[in-house]
């Protein structure tokens, strides 16, 4: 038995070692598959697009090892997630395209608005340089010495058609750059067809007054400075006789007044234009104002038809308009640069005003110019006379000023405005003469003294500061209790103002010394006097009636501000409403031929000699 037992557990020993090593195995091999499992799941959960082929071939054998069924399951879900994550890719892809389309669509249409508003930028600058303009080299040369590079937005938009032979009508306010938009044409029409003294006059700039004639012809001739083509400059007050034999020899190029272009078209024999192929017309607004609208009819009706011609004005209006109308042969391009502004007045200009009684105006005046002599200034007055007392006066008492008005001769206002434009400080006393056009460098102060006649007057005469992108400047309206309403009016014509308040403590106590120097000078006295007399017709003649009212003036404050200690004693010719009323009434009451009761005996004829004797 026991030996029976021995051999059953020696036959039992025999047996464990082989069933434990193929236990072992079957355990390896299950821990290896694990592994493999795990390594195959991480790579198709975690990283399939990151899996390199030997992955692959690994995740692949590990299937093959697997049940048919897991195989097949890993696989389909595999591919399910490689699908969903190609889908996801898919989508972004589709996305991302979408997105650089749409944004090439925006950038098409920037650039088509680009196109179409071409001179588009900040301020009054555009992003458009000269040198993409289609222009010659010695037009080119010119603007580089000239320091520009890029156009305005005036420029920009107005030289292309222009070049092109098309009519323009062109809005913009003062300092955007209009002179070099339709000079730089027309050096370019004269250069092309290559025009030559005895070819005579090719281009005609009309200009509104004789200043702003000097300032064109000026920035002409840097222009044309490398062409062949000539230049000439025809203005009232300047000799005749010269000007008609330059023109005789051949003007080319030829800026003028419209009074004396119009006494040349008519009078100097040998001038030669017939072959004029341009008409420029700058400030077609202030040359209307100025009643030169006869002058103009009979000029656009002497010169040839067929002609390219170009208007530009800072304000448009129903006189423009039917300038425009007169002018045209075909339908204009119309350029706009300023429409849908805010604020028609320059982007750097501070403007204020302030309110002072009419006795304390030149008391404000004096303290004002004695605090800014080291400053450039420029003080608009309404008449001629009060420009003269005003220059004189402040002479008298040690403050030194340039002065310019009408009754100037030409050669002195010539001189005074190139003097004052070079001067780095200054102060400059000015009817509206000096409102338009004319370009003075560095002005800081726009002190309007006597109110503008209406807001566009204020407009013209404000922006002979801030000129320019970049350019600060202010400007300073003086008004009396009696006329701010006006502010409103202002207001409604984009013009934003603010009020500087004055302590009148500050102000120089020199009204009575004043006084005594005027009574005692007897020239002083006659120029105060004829000063005191312009300001009142002035005010009478203003078209705003309802606030700038000649009967409403206290005359006794009025002559304070001429430093008399009461209104002098002068001829004005101003009729109350109710004296103008009756005198309508009785000539309504006069028959045909002017018997009434007031004049039993008729009107007069005037060669009857005879002497009536009433009773």
């Amino acid at each position: 038995m026991a030996a029976v037992c021995r051999g059953e557990r020696s036959m039992a020993t025999d047996k464990n070692p082989n069933l434990d090593s193929s236990k072992e195995d079957e355990s390896i091999k299950q821990k290896r598959q694990r592994k493999r499992n795990r390594k195959t799941k991480k790579l198709l959960l975690l990283a399939p697009q990151q899996a390199t082929e030997e992955a692959a071939e690994d995740a692949a054998v590990a299937a093959e090892e697997e049940d048919g069924k897991s195989t097949k399951s890993a696989e389909r879900d595999a591919k399910k997630k490689n699908l969903k994550r190609g889908r996801e890719d898919n989508d972004n892809k589709i996305e991302g395209e979408v997105e650089e389309e749409e944004k090439e669509e925006v950038e098409e249409e920037e650039i088509k608005k680009k196109v179409k508003n071409r001179g588009a930028g900040t301020g009054i600058m555009s992003s458009e340089a000269f040198s993409s303009l289609p222009i010659s080299e010695n037009t080119m040369k010119a603007i580089k010495e000239m320091n520009f590079e890029y156009m305005t937005q005036i420029q920009a938009r107005a030289i292309p058609p222009l070049l092109e032979g098309e009519d323009v009508l062109g809005a913009a306010r003062t300092g955007s750059g209009k002179t070099l938009a339709f000079l730089i044409p027309a050096a370019e029409l004269l250069c092309h067809i290559q025009f030559t003294p005895r070819n005579g006059t090719g281009v005609v700039v009309i200009c509104p007054t004789r200043e702003l004639a000097i300032q064109t012809h000026a920035v002409a001739k840097d222009l044309l400075k490398h062409h062949s083509q000539t230049l000439g400059l025809v203005i009232g007050g300047a000799a005749r006789r010269g000007e008609a034999e330059r023109i005789v020899k051949g003007v080319n190029l030829l800026v003028a007044t419209p009074g004396r272009l119009l006494d040349h078209l008519q009078n100097t024999k040998g001038f030669i234009f017939k072959n004029l192929k341009c008409l420029m017309i700058d400030e077609a607004d202030r040359i209307l104002e100025a009643n030169f609208e006869e002058e103009m009819k009979q000029i656009i009706k002497i010169l040839p038809k067929t002609r390219q011609t170009a208007l530009f004005s800072a304000t448009q209006t129903k006189k423009v308009e039917d300038l425009a109308r007169l002018s045209f042969q075909k339908t204009p391009v119309y350029i706009d640069v300023d429409d849908g502004r805010k604020r028609v007045t320059n982007e750097g200009l501070q403007q204020g005003y302030c309110v002072i009684d009419s006795a304390k105006r030149f008391i404000l005046l004096y303290s004002f110019l004695k605090k800014n002599l080291t400053k450039k200034v420029m003080v608009f007055f309404s008449s001629c006379n009060s420009v003269k007392f005003h220059s004189e006066l402040l002479k008298y008492i040690q403050i030194e000023c340039f002065d310019i008005h009408g009754k100037q001769k030409q050669q002195k206002r010539t001189s005074t405005f190139f003097d004052f434009c070079k001067a780095e400080k200054g102060i400059l006393l000015c009817t509206d003469v000096a409102a338009r056009g004319l370009d003075i460098p560095s002005v800081d102060w726009i002190v309007q003294y006597d109110p503008p006649d209406e807001p566009k007057e204020y407009i013209h005469r404000v922006g002979r500061t801030a000129r320019g992108e970049g350019a600060k400047g202010n400007a300073l309206l003086f008004l009396i209790p009696e006329e701010l309403k006006f502010l409103s009016y202002l207001k409604a014509a984009k013009v934003p103002v603010k009020e500087y308040e004055f302590n009148n403590k500050k102000l120089a106590n020199v009204q009575s010394r004043l006084e005594e120097l005027v009574s005692n000078n007897y020239y002083l006295n006659k120029s105060a006097k004829d000063a005191y007399r312009s300001y009142l017709l002035a005010y009478n003649s203003h078209s705003m009636k309802d606030i700038f009212n000649v009967h409403r003036l206290d005359l006794q404050t009025v002559a304070a501000s001429f430093c008399f200690s009461s209104p002098p004693k002068v001829n004005l010719n101003i009729d109350s409403n109710a004296s103008k009323f009756r005198k309508k009434k009785q000539k309504v009451q006069e028959t045909r031929n002017g018997f009434s009761e007031r004049n039993p005996y008729g009107r007069k004829s005037e060669d009857d000699v005879r002497q009536f004797v009433r009773y």
